[in-house]
């Protein structure tokens, strides 16, 4: 998906929510079986509720890769489900040596419909730079995480040039373009934002941590916003598990449309 339609489908949704789609056997409605079948069928009621609300999706492949081999179908036929009309995130977090990753981006973005893949830039140039290759497809870096342990790695100080995640994002941008590369940077950390947009004004920020995770919505795009809003937000346990009932699509539904009613107001 090119930017500029990226951008046109937030503009008429008066949306930049992303559903993250985290199928966990377990978590399934009461009523429901836990078997890969099951699964698929839950994803597409929570994408038939949500579709209106959202402009993205954004499945993370643990779920599915511990189903097994039959966790690749639902995949597969969950992306396949989605449509071209909303963005597709895969979050896969690959990152390898060039001719590794090279495949890993044919398999998401030639064998499968996807629009962008997350990926962890520790190996280097080498190892993002095949994402960056196909036209009108997205590398989603990781920034700054909001899980804890982002605290070990990416928040240590360097010698008189801030924390490493800070030297992350201005090397990782000379690799792509605002066109082809976002960042991820997670919402339990509102006070860096405006710091994010001074290093990398015009990029597309993935913010995962609004709702189970507390994020402050409200902070993030008071701080992040640009002037193409420049965000996607992810929701997936607050949307997907709002109810274990047989109501979940509807509970679903309830929720992605509050997160859009607060959105459209910065819109």
């Amino acid at each position: 998906m090119q930017r500029a339609t990226l951008i046109q489908h937030i503009r008429q949704r008066r949306s930049f929510l992303c559903v993250g789609l985290d199928t966990e056997l377990r978590k399934l409605p009461a009523h429901l079986p836990q078997t890969p079948e099951s699964a698929l069928q839950f994803n597409k009621a929570i994408i038939d509720a949500t579709r209106e609300y959202c402009m993205a999706y954004k499945p993370n492949l643990a779920f599915y890769e511990a189903m097994g081999a039959e966790g690749w179908r639902v995949f597969a036929e969950t992306v396949s489900y989605i449509g071209t009309e909303h963005f597709i995130i895969a979050d896969a977090k690959r990152g390898d040596i060039g001719n590794t990753s090279t495949l890993y981006a044919e398999a998401f973005f030639k064998q499968l419909p996807c629009d962008a893949v997350t990926v962890a830039p520790y190996m280097g140039r080498d190892s993002v730079a095949p994402f960056l290759a196909f036209e009108n497809k997205w590398a989603i870096v990781l920034g700054l995480t909001s899980n804890a342990g982002s605290a070990d790695f990416q928040q240590q100080q360097l010698d008189q040039q801030g924390p490493l995640w800070e030297t992350v994002l201005q090397t990782v941008q000379q690799w792509g373009t605002p066109e082809n590369l976002m960042f991820v940077v997670g919402a339990t950390h509102p006070d860096a934002f405006r710091r994010v947009r001074a290093l990398a004004p015009e990029h597309f920020l993935l913010v995962p941590g609004v709702g189970a995770q507390g994020g402050d919505l409200d902070g993030v795009c008071r701080a992040g916003m640009n002037a193409d809003v420049g965000l996607l937000i992810n929701a997936s346990r607050s949307i997907q598990y709002a109810s274990s009932g047989e109501d979940f699509a509807e509970k679903a539904a309830e929720e992605a449309h509050k997160l859009q009613a607060q959105m459209a107001v910065y819109l």
